[in-house]
């Protein structure tokens, strides 16, 4: 990955909460635990994913750069929003959350050096693992799930 490249996905990583917020503009409060497209999550459990992924892949990001031979532990992201109830909680600390774990979350990106981008470390689902590969994966998470939002809102007719 070139130093353009890089910088490219931390502007895309850096818009990831707005572009979440923009999608939840305008969705019917009363329709956020509604599973307007069957299979799919509801917007509600699509932002509390968002909270608790920003989460996990700060705390990757962090070992990736202060531990020596850091391991990164997969988790079931079904799960997760099954047993922690993304559909029985409000989305606003959630949301909070996410926002704030991902601008400190960026202030680390633009200190990172080559070595730091490149430093490997091992993830129990995909093996190798190292920085550039994480924003790689990061930076597109967030506008995936806001396009998710956008288009159960547009199921529901809002």
């Amino acid at each position: 990955m070139t130093p353009v490249q890089r910088q490219a996905l931390i502007a895309q990583y850096e818009a990831g909460y707005a572009e979440v917020a923009a999608a939840l503009e305008g969705f019917p409060a009363g329709h956020l635990t509604t599973r307007a497209i069957p299979g799919k999550w509801t917007a509600a459990e699509i932002v509390h994913h968002l909270a608790d992924s920003e989460c996990q892949s700060a705390t990757r990001l962090r070992k990736l750069l202060a531990e020596e031979h850091p391991v990164i532990q997969g988790y079931d992201q079904d799960r997760w929003a099954e047993t922690l109830g993304y559909n029985e909680r409000p989305i606003e600390p959630s949301l909070a959350l996410f926002r704030a774990a991902r601008e400190s979350t960026a202030q680390l990106l633009g200190r990172m050096t080559e070595d730091e981008w490149r430093h490997l470390g091992w993830h129990s689902d995909a093996g190798a693992y190292h920085a550039e590969r994480w924003l790689e994966i990061y930076a597109a998470h967030a506008h995936g799930h806001a396009e998710q939002i956008r288009r159960l809102r547009a199921a529901l007719g809002a």
